[in-house]
């Protein structure tokens, strides 16, 4: 490890401060900081910042569609140091053994990875899921890998109803001392009550400030989240100036080309626009889920980690270096951390579909129906009149109320069907492996014929997203679980938003189709939702038939 001294403007984020200073930095570790006097630094302020590294609180490095050494190459260019990331996506497919994979994958490279123990693998009962993680295997985990925490307790009924599984995996995390992490969205009253009292300190699935501030009011810590799919910055904003040491900064899932542009540094960024104070948005991003998960990653403090980052300024904030364990990680925009190669590990036992496959017999007067919210993983529940064709229940092109259809791929079963409004396409299909969290394939178009190809085509490929338009299919193959992809973030990045591109020009205005697409599997956020098998209300958290009247 070298030794080097590095001298700017040094921002202090725990005394919030800032002076000219220089770090010197010898075995990984900050062995001296010292703030230059007047007669030192005659010259004005340097024209360069130096700042601890930024810190993502919650993230499924899974949704990157990257592994956790490519993300970490794509990441760090952004002034990323560490993060917080939750491996359920995997879990749900290859259980411990895509957890390990993910562990050891992250070792390989110089980037802090803290993965947590996933809790809710299945999500549900009601969806076929790749494997299971009992609360042994917590344990195991929490005994033989350096894991921080008990991943997103998803299964809020389970807590409110005190489920004895989910009871036992609370005990084995309090047993070993660890943070739990929480995913209540819309959760209030008794009922947000009685779930963080059951130990779970966080949540990233507030939508509004109002219930956002319920939950702290009972000593939750907020995350802010802004990924690809779900922006909640513009809501819950106001809560870095109003309960700075209770909120934390997070992405959650974030697609390949939106990690190209950016990551929390950008959050830094619009938070610094927005007008909130400059050393509450770096204690969000940095100190926050530093103190809360217990992380090894440094705040530029005598004996701390060399974790740090150089920026020019605060209103461009350009990330010029980028410092992890007193390593260059990255430089001028561009990575120093090597490409690590990886055997893909999958699994994918689904056949060939026909079109018959997805038919739909008229059985009642109306359809319930989900409607995708973009920029939201709620949805809401309408219902219309189907549009029924040869004695089938087609998608109608005019109403923008499409098929929406979600296979198992674990074993060979009939595709479960709905309908979803505010997709958009005019024309074509699209599918995808990536379908939270139990990872089926979903799939929605404007035929079934389509429907099928697309469905076919992420089959042929083991895993992928497929998108069928005017008889041409186009694939981006994700051999590692179905989930990420072999190659770096350049290819896999321009790869993805080739599709997106394609998908919007089929008629899609949704702000991220594949990752909107991925959500409405998700059982676990209200209203209305599909799995492979059948019509999910999560409200009620029962199934529903899809036709009534």
């Amino acid at each position: 490890m070298q030794t080097f001294e590095i001298s700017g403007n040094i921002v202090d984020i725990i005394n919030r401060e800032i002076f000219p200073g220089t770090v010197r930095v010898a075995g990984g570790k900050i062995v001296e900081r010292t703030e230059h006097s007047s007669k030192l630094h005659s010259g004005g302020e340097f024209d360069n910042y130096i700042l601890p590294g930024f810190v993502d609180s919650h993230v499924h490095i899974e949704s990157s569609m990257l592994t956790p050494s490519e993300f970490a190459r794509a990441a760090s260019v952004h002034g990323t140091v560490a993060v917080v990331s939750d491996p359920h996506e995997i879990a749900n497919v290859l259980g411990m053994g895509g957890i390990k994979f993910m562990i050891e994958n992250g070792r390989q490279v110089p980037f802090k990875f803290y993965f947590g123990a996933p809790s809710c693998v299945p999500a549900t009962e009601f969806e076929t899921s790749g494997a299971e993680i009992s609360a042994g295997d917590i344990e195991d985990l929490f005994r033989n890998y350096d894991i921080k925490y008990l991943s997103e307790m998803m299964n809020f009924p389970g807590v409110l109803f005190d489920s004895p599984e989910v009871m036992a995996k609370l005990a084995v995390a309090k047993r070993f001392g660890k943070p739990i992490d929480g995913h209540a969205p819309g959760l209030v009253g008794n009922d947000a009550a009685k779930y963080i009292s059951a130990g779970i300190s966080t949540d990233h699935e507030c939508f509004s400030l109002g219930e956002a501030l319920v939950k702290i009011n009972h000593g939750m810590k907020i995350l802010i989240r802004q990924g690809s799919a779900a922006k909640n910055f513009d809501a819950l904003g106001e809560l870095i100036d109003m309960h700075p040491d209770m909120c934390m900064l997070c992405s959650d899932d974030l697609h390949p080309d939106d990690l190209l542009k950016g990551h929390i540094n950008l959050v830094v960024r619009r938070a610094i626009a927005a007008g909130y104070g400059l050393m509450n948005i770096l204690r969000a991003a940095t100190l926050n889920p530093i103190l809360h998960y217990g992380l090894d990653v440094g705040m530029l403090r005598n004996g701390d980690p060399a974790d740090f980052i150089v920026i020019d300024n605060f209103e461009e904030l350009n990330i010029l270096k980028t410092y992890i364990n007193g390593e260059l990680a990255a430089d001028g925009g561009r990575t120093n951390i090597r490409k690590v190669e990886v055997e893909p590990a999958n699994k994918f036992n689904a056949e060939r579909k026909q079109p018959a496959d997805f038919r739909i017999e008229p059985k009642g007067n109306e359809i319930r129906v989900i409607e995708a919210l973009d920029g939201e993983l709620i949805t809401n529940e309408l219902t219309a009149a189907p549009t029924v064709i040869d004695g089938n229940i087609v998608s109608d092109i005019e109403r923008d109320i499409l098929k929406l259809t979600v296979v198992n791929r674990y074993e060979n079963a009939a595709p479960a069907c709905g309908f979803i409004k505010n997709f958009g396409l005019k024309r074509g299909a699209i599918a995808s492996s990536v379908g939270h969290d139990s990872h089926n394939i979903i799939s929605v178009g404007t035929s079934d014929i389509e429907i099928c190809k697309a469905v076919n085509a992420v089959i042929d490929s083991g895993g992928g997203l497929a998108v069928v338009d005017d008889g041409r299919t186009y694939v981006l193959p994700l051999p590692v679980g179905g989930l990420m992809s072999a190659d770096g973030a350049s290819a896999t990045g321009a790869e993805y938003s080739h599709l997106s591109s394609l998908v919007k020009d089929m008629g899609s205005d949704l702000s991220a189709p594949f990752m909107t697409l991925s959500f409405m599997a998700l059982l676990v956020i209200p209203k209305l939702k599909l799995s492979d098998k059948g019509l999910f209300d999560g409200g009620k958290f029962e199934f529903v038939g899809l036709q009534t009247g």
